[in-house]
């Protein structure tokens, strides 16, 4: 089963971003969102280590909202 985390991006650097969640911080690619490249501030689906998708503020919301149904306190630490 695969698992993207939804991700507010903190800081740019060229095509690597700086991402959080939870407290939890991550270095991520934006490789994949060349064509629509997102911005400080901006969430996305993050997936091995890539920015898969931008999502809205409401989206990602959602998504965690679901993760906490489902016992997801330990898919960052994972």
């Amino acid at each position: 089963m695969c698992l993207a985390i939804p991700m507010q991006i903190t800081r740019i650097e060229g095509l690597q971003a700086r991402c959080a969640a939870r407290g939890v911080e991550r270095d991520v690619s934006l490789f994949l969102l060349q064509d629509e490249p997102p911005q400080q501030g901006d969430y996305v689906l993050i997936h091995v280590g890539y920015a898969i998708q931008k999502l809205t503020a409401e989206e990602a919301q959602s998504a965690w909202e679901l993760f906490d149904q489902m016992g997801g306190e330990e898919i960052l630490s994972a």
